[in-house]
């Protein structure tokens, strides 16, 4: 049995629900053809809101209440934050956490696999195109926990290359619509361009509140932001230009092999598919999570699953390669930026 923890329900419950149902698509077919050594999988999700007390409290009982094997796709860096010290007491692994935080990374945390790039690599991105189109002022709104300190934290290194400070930076309640202060010091710096470290109920007031304060200011998301929920957030139009970066293939082309498969797998498991990138997110962390179960063996212990999953060198999903290693446990750098439009990307 996997244990899971994520907000299923909340401001935030769309990233939760997304990740689960394409890493169900992917389970539901590999207990389909028989399980693992003939183990089939079993992944027990529990809500905590995006909160890390209730992040912390799941876990234990993930652990001692429901005998759980290994805990996989944690969503948010202050919920994984608050129990990487009980990960590391019970010695339980932590797959596929969908956060891409330093903290996760440097130092090398021994039972946590990551499958996603890190924010650094993320927002280098965002600030080298910034940078190139000309667009030097830029501010970053963050919000108030460890998820914004890291992006605020990579932000900062980010400029260095460039030899630039922030314009103005702005802090956000996690979870919170109120974002008008932020909005006014943010646009007190005068800044071309906006690095937006927070989750999508956040991001997409803030985006409401520069739109009717006629800023045109470029707005640049982290992956977390969650996309689809982002757009939906957004009234008609206020969405143009957006942009966000990502850390899988683009959920719509079936020309990448590994998205043509989960989007038939995603049609097996609701009546109307819809595909997005935080449910292609949790297809391909899910086949992370069987591969290390399938090298650990027909009696796997938590050890033989760490070692398995360290042994995965260049193996390639369809179009997504993944790599690991005893002192590497960031299995893809990639990083994409998409900007959203008028309509949804779907045909």
């Amino acid at each position: 049995m996997l244990g899971q923890s994520a907000p299923f329900s909340g401001p935030s419950a769309q990233l939760g629900l997304e990740y689960r149902i394409g890493a169900e698509a992917w389970f539901a077919e590999v207990n389909r053809r028989g399980g693992i050594h003939g183990r089939r999988i079993r992944l027990v999700s529990r809500d905590d809101r995006y909160e890390p007390d209730l992040t912390l409290a799941n876990t234990r009982r993930l652990i001692q209440d429901d005998g759980a094997f290994a805990l996989f796709g944690y969503v948010g860096t202050p919920t994984v934050k608050a129990v990487l010290p009980l990960v590391e007491a019970t010695r339980i692994p932590l797959i596929a956490p969908l956060t891409g935080a330093r903290l996760l990374r440097q130092p090398l945390q021994p039972l946590v696999f990551n499958l996603r790039a890190s924010y650094q690599a993320e927002i280098d991105r965002m600030v080298d195109d910034l940078v190139r189109e000309g667009r030097f002022r830029i501010a970053v709104l963050y919000q108030n926990d460890a998820f914004g300190a890291d992006g605020l934290a990579s932000v900062r290194r980010a400029l260095v290359r460039h030899r630039l400070k922030p314009v103005a930076m702005a802090a956000v309640q996690r979870n919170s619509r109120e974002v008008g202060g932020a909005a006014r010091d943010i646009l007190a710096g005068d800044p071309n361009g906006v690095i937006v470290v927070s989750s999508y109920p956040s991001s997409a007031a803030f985006s409401r509140e520069l739109y009717r304060r006629g800023s045109s200011a470029q707005l640049m998301n982290v992956s977390f932001v969650g996309t689809r929920a982002l757009q939906d957030a957004l009234p008609g139009g206020q969405a143009n230009g957006i942009g966000v970066a990502q850390v899988v293939p683009f959920p719509w082309d079936r020309r990448v092999p590994v998205v043509a498969s989960y989007q038939r797998l995603m049609a097996r498991v609701q009546q109307r598919p819809s595909y997005g990138f935080n449910s292609l997110e949790g297809f391909l962390a899910a086949q992370l999570m069987s591969e290390g179960l399938r090298r650990a063996g027909p009696n796997p212990s938590r050890a033989a699953l760490v070692a398995g999953l360290e042994s995965i060198r260049n193996l390639d999903l369809g179009g997504f390669r993944l790599q690991l290693g005893p002192k590497d446990h960031d299995a893809s750098s990639v990083v994409e930026l998409t900007y959203l439009g008028a309509q949804p990307w779907e045909p």
